[in-house]
């Protein structure tokens, strides 16, 4: 275990901009600084410790729970507490010669692959096809007030705050407003609603906003006092540029991310984390504007995501959770002294003056070998002088 309290004051003082002891470590603490079960089962292994069949924690990303002797072997600061289920969330994984597959509570089916098959993909939009903002409104939501998704929360939070001294974050009931808007009608639809139909995709979107705030007004009063940080996310950049313009963003989506930071903001004195991939650079500056604290992933190989220059431009403002070692290139295909090096020079850049919780880009994948990610937490250990 961390010394008591030690964990959590570290995230804090990052939080606040303040130089911590070290820099605080996350592994695990929320659905987008985890691990996939495989990575995590060689992980085990390579640290010595006991064999065990992983827990998956997030059936669509196939996470593994990180588990406190890992936590511990590692000297992670970050515990992570996620809504439940709803009571009426009966899912059934169906088998056939080809894929697994299941339909979520929104309605939206999910596949895996049977051979290699490594992550649940989203297929068979819902509310695809032509349909009028009448039918969005008739659709069969998810209920975000039902007591069963946030049983247990509570002493969930308070034992990692409390009895293990680590920072808390809370997570949200879903993905992002856009990320709604293309699972339930569809990339084909979703795209052409931003185009020709904004009034729809902007109902969708308020839709799944109406879910988020419902949830976190009852789950915000539980976790209060033992919560640090609450998270969000909405991926809203590819590879080379945002995934639609700037213009739409700030039209359509950034109205209801203000409105949902905002309510946030006014209910807890929590940060917000807010996570998108990608080559975002050029909507930094709104997302500072509408009450983002926290950046993450930080995806230091996509266009314009330097981590020196991010950190020169917006280090004031915003907290980098994440960008501490290159997960798309670096991390699973390199070698550990690569890794290593990787891990100095995103150091180097962003953990001058606070404002820095190391994390990888993203989760950790399944061809991550467990040298690597041994390598990226010695090169931290190093990096600070610990």
């Amino acid at each position: 275990m961390p010394a008591s309290g030690a964990s959590r004051a570290r995230v804090r003082a990052a939080l606040a901009h303040r130089v911590p002891d070290r820099i605080p470590f996350d592994l695990g603490g929320s659905r987008v600084t985890g691990i996939h079960v495989r990575a995590y089962e060689r992980l085990r292994a390579g640290l010595g410790l006991e064999r065990r069949e992983p827990r998956v924690t997030d059936i669509t990303q196939q996470l593994a729970e990180v588990e406190p002797d890992v936590l511990d072997a590692l000297g992670a600061d970050v515990r992570h507490v996620a809504p439940r289920g709803a009571s009426t969330d009966r899912r059934v994984i169906h088998v056939d010669d080809r894929y697994r597959t299941f339909v979520d509570e929104w309605g939206v089916g999910r596949r895996m692959p049977i051979a290699d098959g490594l992550y649940y993909d989203s297929y068979a939009p819902p509310l695809a096809g032509e349909i009028d903002i009448a039918a969005v409104d008739a659709y069969a939501w998810p209920d975000a007030a039902d007591p069963s998704r946030c049983a247990g929360m509570d002493e969930e939070a308070r034992r990692y705050a409390v009895d293990e001294g680590r920072a808390v974050v809370v997570g949200s009931i879903c993905g992002g407003l856009t990320e709604g808007l293309f699972k339930l009608r569809g990339f084909e639809d979703g795209y052409m609603d931003l185009a020709a139909d904004p009034a729809l995709a902007r109902r969708v979107m308020e839709k799944v906003l109406e879910v988020k705030l419902a949830y976190w007004e009852r789950a915000l009063p539980l976790v209060e006092g033992h919560v640090d940080v609450v998270a969000e996310a909405d991926d809203l950049g590819g590879q080379e540029r945002t995934l639609f313009a700037p213009a739409t963003y700030r039209a359509l989506v950034k109205p209801l991310h203000r409105e949902l930071f905002a309510y946030l903001h006014a209910r807890t004195g929590a940060r917000v984390f807010f996570h998108s991939c990608g080559a975002i650079r050029e909507l930094i500056p709104d997302l500072i504007e509408i009450g983002v604290d926290i950046l993450n992933p930080v995806q230091v190989s996509a266009a314009a995501m330097d981590t020196a220059e991010l950190k020169r431009e917006f280090g004031r403002d915003l907290v980098f959770w994440g960008g501490g070692v290159d997960t798309q290139r670096v991390l699973g295909a390199g070698t550990p002294d690569e890794v290593r090096a990787e891990v100095r020079r995103r150091v180097a850049d962003l953990s001058p003056g606070g404002g820095f919780v190391f994390a990888a880009v993203h989760n950790i994948q399944p061809n991550v070998p467990a040298e690597n990610i041994l390598a990226m937490r010695a090169a931290l250990a190093e990096a600070e002088g610990a």
